[in-house]
């Protein structure tokens, strides 16, 4: 695209970017010795009114909204041929389309940067503006002396909240676009925005965006992979409600410890997977059994006959027995007596599925020493943790309550024998909003000389 050497007081250096829509230039206004972007409008669409208005309802999109991590419009004019064109803040940083040529990025960058974006696409929220087309080029580097800051940019696809509902075209970057911002005339809200935002987390912290092969990723954190997992629900419902809630729950991770810690030998998502093999119903799974459980619940246990506890009738209908290995919760490689059981576990590593359900399993090196990682669950009211006794067991209990605003809770609770030669780690969700936690513990059985035989 050609462009005058000087456009208005703003002088024309070199092209930093072009979309399908317009070309971005570097440019200096002399006048307040000042590095600019300079927007402006391609020729093939320049005599389209839509395109037009488009253009200058990004102007003003970027101008209503006051934000430090949004790209600021500081002029608008036409070119001599009647081209539009916007003067915008330039960011010599580059953008994170640049960055991510290099493969994951560290997960505490990821989320510094992921919070950031969040922050910016609220404000947007907050004043009733949609972006619609979060994308790695659409996300750019200003370098401060006390380092980069994190811009979003192009409103070009930008539309109110008022008018969200009645979209009738399909508009955006597929990686990044929610299912249902892929339907005509679906509806979206800010839901479609805080997906879009998981995507670029994801597209971080795994080096490809969703949906796409991870040749290698570094390890992620429990808590970490979570919250984005959250994000990029199909269900809006299921979502983080808002980028603001998004963004808290990510600078909650940057603050907690969990970033700083020894990510596990293995994903806690998959712990519950490896508990043996689901079978099609609790009565087939050959280990369950009537007696010592209290009235409508049912007693199961391990394979191997080690421990056993009951649960209310409705969670036992799935059970995986065949043992678990403590990796998973960082404590060192053993295979040993555990299991799984819930209302249906084919979801149950999906932390947002509505599936109650107790984990139980044994470790040898669970005796007070070893500190396992077990999971903090970002999105949920934690609960006051408390000391519990159960049997010859002394131990805590930790308790999440109302996370994402529904009425699922869990309980992670760690348990060391009085002899201190071993420990359990017990597991409780619950999707009702009635904590039994202290009831299904008054049920574990544990036979020591099963466990503690090598």
């Amino acid at each position: 695209m050609s462009i005058p050497p000087q456009v208005g007081r703003y002088r024309i250096a070199r092209p930093v970017g072009a979309g399908a829509f317009a070309t971005v230039w570097l440019a200096y206004d002399d006048e307040l010795n000042s590095s600019v972007a300079v927007k402006v409008l391609a020729d093939n669409w320049a005599q389209r009114a839509d395109i037009r208005g488009r253009f200058r309802q990004e102007a003003r999109f970027m101008r209503q909204v006051d934000s430090d991590h949004l790209v600021r419009v500081l002029d608008v004019g036409e070119l001599p041929d009647g081209r539009p064109y916007l003067v915008m803040t330039y960011a010599a940083g580059g953008t994170l389309a640049d960055r991510l040529t290099g493969g994951p990025m560290p997960v505490r960058e990821a989320l510094r940067i992921a919070a950031d974006i969040a922050r910016a696409v609220a404000v947007l929220h907050d004043n009733g503006v949609l972006h619609r087309d979060l994308k790695p080029s659409n996300v750019l580097f200003d370098p401060t002396p006390t380092g980069d800051r994190v811009l979003v940019a192009d409103l070009g696809l930008a539309k109110t909240l008022a008018h969200a509902s009645g979209f009738t075209v399909v508009a955006g970057t597929p990686a990044y676009m929610a299912p249902e911002q892929l339907v005509p005339g679906g509806g979206i809200d800010v839901r479609a925005d805080v997906y879009a935002i998981g995507a670029l987390t994801h597209h971080m912290v795994t080096g490809s965006p969703p949906g796409q092969p991870v040749v290698a990723a570094p390890r992620v954190p429990v808590a970490v992979e979570r919250a984005v997992r959250r994000a990029l629900h199909r269900d809006p419902g299921r979502r983080w409600p808002t980028a603001a809630a998004y963004a808290s729950a990510l600078e909650g991770l940057l603050a907690s410890r969990q970033l700083a810690a020894r990510p596990p030998p293995r994903r806690i998502r998959r712990l519950l997977a490896a508990v043996g093999t689901v079978a099609a119903t609790l009565v087939m799974a050959g280990s369950a059994t009537a007696s010592t459980a209290p009235h409508g619940w049912t007693r199961v246990g391990d394979a191997t006959g080690a421990v056993s506890v009951a649960v209310p009738d409705g969670w036992a209908r799935q059970l995986r027995d065949g043992g678990w290995d403590p990796a998973v919760i960082g404590l060192p490689d053993e295979r040993r007596p555990g299991l799984l059981v819930g209302a249906d576990l084919s979801d149950w590593s999906d932390v947002d599925s509505v599936t109650p359900g107790v984990f139980v399993g044994v470790s040898r090196a669970l005796r007070g020493a070893e500190q396992p990682a077990l999971p903090d669950h970002s999105g949920c009211a934690p609960v006051a943790g408390r000391a519990v006794s159960v049997a010859a067991f002394s131990g805590t209990v930790r308790h999440w309550a109302r996370c994402g605003g529904t009425q699922t809770s869990f309980s992670e609770v760690t348990l060391v024998a009085a002899a201190g030669t071993f420990g359990v780690y017990v597991q409780v969700k619950q999707i009702d909003d009635v904590d039994r936690t202290d009831e299904i513990l008054g049920t574990l059985r544990v036979d020591t000389p099963r466990v503690t035989q090598r």
